[in-house]
Order: C-alpha cells, then structure tokens, then sequence
C-alpha cells in the first residue's frame, strides 16, 4: 500500500497550476515574445536566430564558427547560414584563423555592433512592454524558475 506522501501531488482538474494550463500559458506568453521579437527586428531584416548570434559574438568575441554553434546549440552547417546573413548585411566578417588557416573565425563589425546597440534600446522597450507588468520580485522570481527549467 502506497501512502499519500509517496506519491507526488496530481493538480486537480481546475488547478490553474497543472501542468497543461502552464505549458499552454508558457507556450502563450514565448509566442507573444516571438511576434515582439519579428517586429522589432523587422526595421534591420533581422531574425531572432541572427540577434543570438550577433549577441554571441558582442558578448563573447570572436571566435571560430564551430564554436559559434556550440554556443548557440546548433548544427554547424546553421550557424554557416546564420554567419552567412548576417555578413551579407555587413553585420559581421569572416576571416582566417591564424593559428589554423582550415578555421574561419566570425567577428562583429563596427556597423553591426552600432546596429545591435540600436536593436538593444528598442528591444528593451519591448521587453518592457512584456515584463514592465510584473513587480521587481516577480520578475526576479520568474528568471529565478527560469533558469531552473533552462538547467
């Protein structure tokens, strides 16, 4: 015989807290934040996927394109045709590696760091729009589950 604290809590139907209504409301509240994102960007005819990799290389420096699609958790052949969009935009350059010339290394331009500067401010007012509802604690509490689930 199995006792209660055994098992775990099963939410009741009308829980608001049970796993379906949060996987609906979470899948809800990224595909606002998704539609956000497009039309921010849409001004640079930039995607999400090239604002990741541009931020990547801001944050992180230059580095190889194999390490690029580490960090970003792609396939290589990807992060390639990330690289190869954001270059034709003149958002960043390749170049040989010099201890490697098989490698090519990716880099920020100047003109793609001024526009992620331009796409940060905006980006900001929109995320604020988003989580500008939610009180300090509650947005300090939700990056908090966040990074839980990311783990």
């Amino acid at each position: 015989m199995t006792s209660e604290r055994d098992e775990p809590a099963r939410p009741e139907a009308g829980d608001q807290a049970s796993d379906e209504s949060l996987s609906e409301a979470f899948g809800t509240v990224a595909r606002q934040l998704r539609e956000k994102s497009a039309e921010t960007l849409a001004p640079w005819d930039i995607t999400p996927a090239h604002l990741r990799a541009l931020r990547t290389l801001s944050r992180h420096g230059t580095m190889r394109l194999s390490e690029l699609s580490d960090h970003l958790r792609i396939a290589p052949r990807t992060a390639t045709e990330v690289v190869d969009a954001l270059q034709a935009q003149e958002l960043v350059r390749r170049r040989a590696d010099p201890a490697d010339r098989r490698a090519t290394l990716v880099e920020v331009t100047e003109h793609g760091a001024d526009i992620l500067t331009e796409i940060r401010a905006t980006g900001e007012t929109e995320a604020g729009r988003v989580f500008g509802r939610l009180s300090p604690a509650d947005r300090a509490e939700l990056a908090r589950i966040l990074g839980e689930l990311r783990a």
